[in-house]
């Protein structure tokens, strides 16, 4: 699902498209909208639609309200009621925008035959923090519920602790097994509970608004014998800067099967931290500047800054 409102309304017809290329496919593709809202004046705390120049379907009146809203929209749509009388019994929820996306059977097999008998409703992969994942969300235990911390709930004393890898040493990767019974049991409930998080965004015009939005992770203290898995690092391949795009696209990974994996000759346990500079920002500028993507498999550290190019064979 998108995150960006202005946006969202191109990437579902992107998404349209490239869904059309497997309609050959055995494998039934099924596709759901979420719901969206209307984005609030900062100032006024009124929806910008008041303002004349954001009336009718102009999309940066509105925006998704985050992937939490997944339970809710998942619910309306019909689809979850089709899969629960298909006898299905465990979603599998992931970004789109992780590469390293898989579908790992040992937790689907630990799953359907729990060593203590006991059914998991909500299981969420989490993968050992590198310096490149200090803000990443982490798992507490409080009253003896798991539950999801971000660093934008962590008051500012306390944030440096929550950085340190040797205390908080996994963060959620947002793959999460979820039972569709159990979401149709708390929607209709309405006892799924997820903080809202208020996001200020600066519009075409300067215009200051405040959206809020929910986590799908963070209603993990609403389920029963919820769980945390910690997964290798293959498993997540993030990719939203062009910085990510460099190491996708470099030698340090290889396409098999459908699937990204990293090069035997890679003899660490994780990527190297790369920090291209704002002339980078842009995926059209990123690719002008490389003739050839780089060699990294002996790179620890790359930071570039300024108005640089890359040659071939570096």
């Amino acid at each position: 699902m998108s995150q960006d409102g202005t946006s969202q309304f191109q990437e579902v017809i992107l998404y349209q498209k490239i869904l059309q290329k497997y309609n050959h496919c055995c494998v039934k593709i099924y596709t759901f909208n979420q719901r969206r809202y209307l984005r609030i004046n900062k100032e006024s705390l009124l929806p910008v639609a008041q303002d004349v120049s954001y009336l009718g379907e102009n999309t940066e009146a509105w925006y998704p309200p985050g992937h939490g809203d997944i339970y809710a929209s998942f619910y309306n749509s019909g689809l979850l009621d089709t899969f629960i009388g298909e006898g299905k019994e465990y979603s599998f929820v992931s970004n789109i925008d992780n590469l390293g996306v898989t579908v790992d059977l040992y937790i689907l097999n630990h799953l359907m035959n729990p060593p203590n008998g006991k059914c998991c409703e909500f299981v969420m992969e989490v993968t050992n923090k590198t310096r490149a994942d200090v803000k990443g969300k982490t798992l507490t235990q409080y009253e003896g519920k798991l539950r999801l911390v971000e660093i934008a709930q962590v008051p500012k004393a306390h944030v440096d602790e929550f950085k340190s890898v040797s205390k908080f040493k996994i963060f959620n990767i947002n793959h999460l097994w979820i039972s569709p019974a159990a979401i149709k049991r708390l929607q209709e409930q309405n006892a799924i509970d997820m903080e809202i998080m208020v996001n200020a965004k600066t519009l075409d015009g300067g215009l200051i608004v405040i959206q809020l939005e929910t986590a799908v992770g963070a209603a993990i203290e609403s389920f029963e014998n919820s769980l945390g898995i910690n997964v290798p690092r293959s498993h997540f391949l993030l990719v939203k800067t062009t910085s990510d795009l460099l190491l996708v696209m470099s030698n340090l990974y290889s396409l098999n099967a459908g699937s990204l994996t990293m090069s035997k000759k890679w003899a660490f346990p994780t990527v190297p931290l790369v920090k291209l500079g704002s002339s980078f920002t842009k995926v059209q500028d990123y690719l002008r500047r490389f003739e050839s993507i780089p060699d990294i498999l002996e790179l620890d550290h790359l930071t570039v800054s300024g108005d640089v190019t890359f040659g071939k064979n570096v």
